[in-house]
């Protein structure tokens, strides 16, 4: 009997040792294995070890957008899946649905989350969003216009704005690729 807890004490110090996995981790390992990026996504993790936050870069080869490398930073909380990843974009790009501050208007991310959805979902959703802006759910609302009364117009600005020029005196970053 002696020697049963003797090994119980021997294995809760070897417990102790290893790092606690929680259910996010668990659900984002699931997720990244389940992931088949196309060409057009590249991720990188400045952290190795830190699954929870990722980046990842979009770069679109056809649309408004082409041309461009989009990053976006991917932040995981310890309640995913049932609270949505956050996913800033990390240049100011010229975008009816991105604000200058990064913030995304994509409805994942908000009020149509749901635990099912998977970091892919989010990611789709993105290059949905470079490929088709959303003029109805603008957060920049002088792009939404701009691609609602002028497409041409629209255009012109984005290819102007990806080079890192200005739009109605914003500065845009440059995101071409090289």
């Amino acid at each position: 009997m002696i020697k049963i807890w003797s090994m119980k004490k021997d294995n809760a110090g070897v417990d102790k040792k290893k790092p606690k996995v929680s259910a996010a981790q668990i659900r984002v390992q699931k997720d990244l294995g389940e992931l088949e990026l196309p060409k057009t996504m590249k991720m990188t993790f400045p952290v190795p070890e830190d699954l929870l936050n990722f980046e990842l870069e979009i770069s679109p080869d056809e649309a408004f957008y082409a041309g461009g490398t989009f990053k976006f930073s991917f932040a995981v909380n310890g309640n995913y899946p049932h609270d949505p990843p956050k996913v800033k974009c990390l240049q100011k790009i010229y975008h009816p649905n991105i604000q200058a501050d990064g913030n995304i208007c994509l409805n994942i991310l908000r009020e149509d989350w749901k635990p099912v959805l998977t970091l892919n979902s989010v990611m789709v959703g993105l290059q949905y969003l470079l490929l088709e802006p959303n003029a109805d759910d603008p957060l920049n609302k002088e792009a939404a216009e701009d691609l609602r009364s002028n497409r041409r117009n629209f255009e012109a600005n984005v290819h102007k704005s990806i080079r890192g020029g200005s739009v109605n005196g914003v500065q845009y970053d440059n995101v071409m690729t090289k």
